[in-house]
C-alpha cells in the first residue's frame, strides 16, 4: 500500500508540472522531456510511438510534433522513422528539454528509488 502511495504521489507531481510545462515551455522543450521521461521507463534508446501518440500524449496537433521532431532530428538528439524513435543524444536532450524534467525525474528517484540487488 506505502509503495502505491509513493506511486501516486510521484504520478500527481508528474501531471501538476505536464499542465505548468505545456504553459509556460514551447513545444521542442515539452517534446525532449516527454522522450526523456518515456525513455527513462523504457530499456534502451528505441521508442516505438506514432507521431499520433505524442501529440496525443501533450495535447497538441500532429503537425506541431512533426515540426519538432524534425528539428531534433536534424540536430542530431533523434531519429525518426514511421513509428519509431531512437534517442542519439542523450544529453542534447536534457539541454534541450525544460526544467520540468528534471523536477519529475527528481520527484520520481525520491519516491520510487531503484532497489539494487546484492
Amino acid at each position: 500500500m506505502h509503495l502505491l502511495l509513493r506511486y501516486t504521489q510521484a504520478l500527481l507531481t508528474q501531471k501538476a508540472q505536464t499542465a505548468a510545462c505545456n504553459r509556460h515551455h514551447s513545444l521542442g522543450q515539452q517534446l525532449c522531456s516527454w522522450l526523456l521521461l518515456t525513455q527513462d521507463r523504457l530499456p534502451g534508446y528505441e521508442l516505438p510511438m506514432t507521431q499520433e501518440l505524442i501529440s496525443r500524449a501533450l495535447g497538441v496537433r500532429r503537425e506541431g510534433i512533426t515540426s519538432a521532431a524534425r528539428h531534433l532530428q536534424a540536430s542530431g538528439l533523434i531519429r525518426y522513422q514511421r513509428g519509431h524513435i531512437t534517442l542519439l543524444d542523450r544529453v542534447g536532450l536534457e539541454q534541450s528539454s525544460c526544467e520540468c524534467y528534471g523536477i519529475v525525474r527528481r520527484e520520481y528517484g525520491r519516491l520510487l528509488p531503484v532497489e539494487t540487488a546484492h
